[in-house]
């Protein structure tokens, strides 16, 4: 059996399927009290990850676990310690954690340092342990949705800067395959699109992807900022802010990851768009 939190978010949707699909018992662990159109072969259950004891339950019977930081476990919670504890306790053997690249290019941040804790824990627990870091998420381009939508127009800061950003499904797969083959067990994947496009790049795929012009306006970093700072902390937003506008030169690059474990390049940004037009129209 193989637990996967955040199983409704970007990656978990895309990952409970694959497991699934290869024979495996999945428990789907999120906070809602219902999820429906889970695949035959996975049962939701609620928990809070941010909770050992909460999650124990979830945990009775597994052997893997996808390890994925909402909100709650990424600001504060318990010690990292006690959920891998947890996870160890309940016979868990191979546990998946979704960190970010940041936690290698900025080191210091301290908006990445529950991850950093976390990345600790789950290297020291003696369970065959993997380390996902991905870059910036393709489908944080959903924050232009109602834009788009409404008025065909894209609003963003640093028009010209590009980045590598990474379909969530191409991380589900990479996870898929760590927690369903040997041989991953202490490894740490830098996990990144196959090229680096910038937001106007970005704008002008959904736009093709529409068949329709999509105008681009470009916000200084004052006016991201304000919007950033509603939806997350100050420190976070400044840290996304720092990455997106002054990108340091590993960020900008192209890693080789998702196709050392696949077998194929990553998908490129305009196909998570075709995949996700829906969100658009």
């Amino acid at each position: 059996m193989i637990v996967v939190t955040g199983a409704t978010g970007n990656i978990g949707r895309a990952l409970v399927p694959l497991l699934a699909g290869a024979g495996e018992e999945v428990v789907a662990v999120s906070r809602r009290p219902q999820v429906d159109g889970l695949p035959a072969g996975a049962r939701h259950i609620r928990a809070d990850v941010g909770s050992s004891a909460d999650l124990r339950p979830a945990l009775d019977g597994a052997r893997a676990l996808f390890l994925l930081l909402g909100g709650e476990l990424n600001a504060h919670g318990e010690h990292p310690d006690a959920l891998v504890e947890a996870a160890a306790e309940a016979g868990v053997e191979r546990i998946v954690l979704v960190s970010s690249q940041l936690t290698a290019t900025r080191p210091d941040a301290p908006s990445h340092a529950r991850l950093r804790a976390f990345e600790t824990a789950v290297r020291a627990s003696g369970l065959q342990a993997t380390v996902l870091r991905p870059s910036g998420f393709a489908s944080n381009a959903y924050a232009w949705a109602e834009t788009v939508r409404a008025r065909r127009t894209v609003l963003a800061p640093f028009a010209e800067v590009a980045l590598p950003v990474i379909d969530p499904a191409d991380i589900a797969a990479v996870a898929a395959a760590a927690l369903l083959a040997d041989g991953h067990a202490g490894r740490t994947y830098e996990l990144t699109g196959p090229a680096a496009v910038t937001p106007r790049e970005q704008a002008a795929a959904i736009g093709r992807a529409l068949g329709e012009e999509v105008a681009f306006v470009e916000l200084s970093r004052e006016q991201a900022r304000h919007h950033l700072a509603q939806l997350m902390p100050g420190d976070v937003a400044d840290s996304t802010l720092d990455v997106l506008g002054v990108p340091l030169p590993a960020e900008q690059a192209v890693g080789a990851d998702v196709e050392r474990v696949l077998g194929r390049p990553a998908r490129p940004f305009g196909a998570w768009v075709e995949r996700n037009l829906a969100a658009f129209r």
